[in-house]
């Protein structure tokens, strides 16, 4: 009896099921050509398209990328930014970005986004915000249900939902695995991170708590990221946890995001003996860019110079702010740069256009990038090819394809710690013009692999699969 009810139970789900997922197809909105024939769709997950930093680039160009070369395909992106108008939207991806998309995009407006912000979380977070997520998805899903879905936010547990669901091939393009191995080892050696608070660094017990409940998620990641049909990895870092957690290196590619180095590279790469000794840091304010690294390792240097040549040294943070947690953030920095009194020679410069970065660029002698396991670091690139000196974090995307050696000589300076940082920028600064022009050469010279165009042509190749018309629902 118990066997027979169990069987009919899975026939009434499955049938419940298919019905759901036939009215979710029938009820979605369907997109016309000029001719009036049907579109296929094309669906990028992106809850924070508005925010201006390098997953965004990556989206609009992904983008851009597809409206050239399927334009009968409409894209559609998924976005939790209320407040602004597609036409805003738009603007400022034109002015961040200086990107122009040549065809009509449609916005899927999500009012549930709050459910995937850290700060609704202050304990396990990565739960929360992957269930989150899954809710964010449903109100997705409910919305429309695409042809073809591609999550680039690294909202991994969405992909089981449109794939059995919305019935629909799935890709995602993922920077930045929700957990990796170095987290792990992180909370097995008991070291206090952003992600791991003190009071459970210094406990045992916690301690290994925390490591069962990693690596169950890790599970859990895993089997929902190996539902993608496509996987495209930022960068080798990235390439090599995803693989290690998704256990599908067949279907996982590395396409390096696409930095805008073509516009950067206009800038002369000339002597800058005659520029000022100014320290330029590009990035959202989030905490793991560890801004506050900046600041002491700033402050360290100009500790070693005396107090007449300190005045003539500047450190700019620039970025966006996406909310009020961010803006904290930069507040709590300003207090830390009036702390150690060189708040006169800290300059924060916030939700820039294009115009002003690229101006930022040009006149900055060194480049700074502090985050641990950055995935890939764009803004890393993009300083290179402005000409400017870059100093990165020694690890993740930065020491393993960015700031490497090329034709045999340094491309840049690598670091890990505020005495680190402050010995490369003492070092950077003794340099002789002459020298900092080799290095900034060989640096530029590199960077080809990172061109928008090797983006779109590795991003259409992949998508070209999920786009043909038998793996279309």
């Amino acid at each position: 009896m118990m066997v027979l009810s169990g069987i009919l139970f899975i026939i009434l789900f499955t049938f419940l099921f298919f019905m759901l997922r036939t009215w979710l197809k029938k009820k979605s909105k369907v997109f016309y050509d000029n001719e009036g024939k049907k579109k296929r769709s094309l669906a990028f997950f992106h809850p924070y398209c508005n925010a201006g930093g390098g997953g965004e680039r990556v989206l609009w160009v992904a983008v851009r990328a597809i409206q050239r070369r399927f334009p009968n395909v409409q894209c559609v992106v998924y976005t939790g930014d209320t407040d602004a108008t597609p036409a805003e939207i738009l603007d400022k991806a034109r002015q961040r970005f200086n990107i122009v998309l040549p065809g009509n995009v449609e916005f899927i407006y999500l009012k549930c986004r709050g459910w995937v912000e850290a700060v609704k979380y202050p304990y396990f977070t990565l739960l929360g915000q992957s269930i989150g997520s899954v809710f964010l998805g449903l109100e997705a899903l409910f919305a429309f249900v695409p042809d073809v879905y591609i999550d680039t936010m690294g909202y991994a547990f969405t992909l089981p939902l449109f794939k059995f669901l919305g019935g629909c091939p799935v890709a995602c393009y993922v920077h930045y695995p929700t957990i990796s191995t170095d987290m792990l080892t992180r909370v097995s050696a008991r070291v206090q991170a952003h992600n791991n608070a003190e009071f459970i660094s210094r406990s045992v017990l916690l301690s290994w708590l925390k490591i069962m409940y990693y690596r169950l998620f890790a599970y859990m990641y895993g089997v929902a990221g190996k539902r993608s049909k496509v996987v495209m990895v930022n960068s080798t870092w990235t390439y090599d946890h995803i693989a290690s957690l998704w256990k599908v290196p067949s279907r996982t590619h590395i396409v390096y995001p696409p930095c805008d180095i073509s516009e950067f590279m206009k800038i002369p790469l000339v002597s800058d003996e005659s520029k000022p000794k100014q320290i330029l840091s590009l990035g959202q304010f989030r905490p793991e860019k560890d801004h506050p690294m900046q600041i002491k390792a700033f402050h360290k240097f100009c500790m070693g110079v005396s107090e007449k040549e300190r005045s003539v040294y500047k450190l700019v943070l620039a970025g966006s702010c996406r909310n009020e947690e961010d803006v904290t953030r930069v507040n709590n920095l300003k207090s830390l740069a009036k702390e150690l009194e060189i708040e006169q020679m800290v300059e924060f410069r916030l939700n820039i256009p294009f115009s002003e970065l690229k101006q930022l660029l040009e006149s900055s002698l060194i480049s700074i990038h502090t985050m641990w396991n950055e995935h890939f670091g764009i803004c890393v690139v993009e300083a290179m090819a402005a000409g400017t000196v870059m100093l990165a974090h020694n690890s993740g995307g930065p020491k393993m394809d960015i700031v490497i050696n090329h034709n045999g000589e340094p491309t840049g300076f690598l670091a890990s710690d505020a005495s680190s940082y402050s010995e490369a920028i003492k070092t950077i600064f003794n340099m002789t013009p002459s020298e900092r022009l080799a290095l900034r050469q060989n640096a530029r010279n590199s960077l080809s692999r990172f061109s928008e165009e090797e983006f779109e042509n590795a991003f259409i190749s992949l998508c070209e699969q999920l786009l043909d018309e038998r793996n279309v629902s």
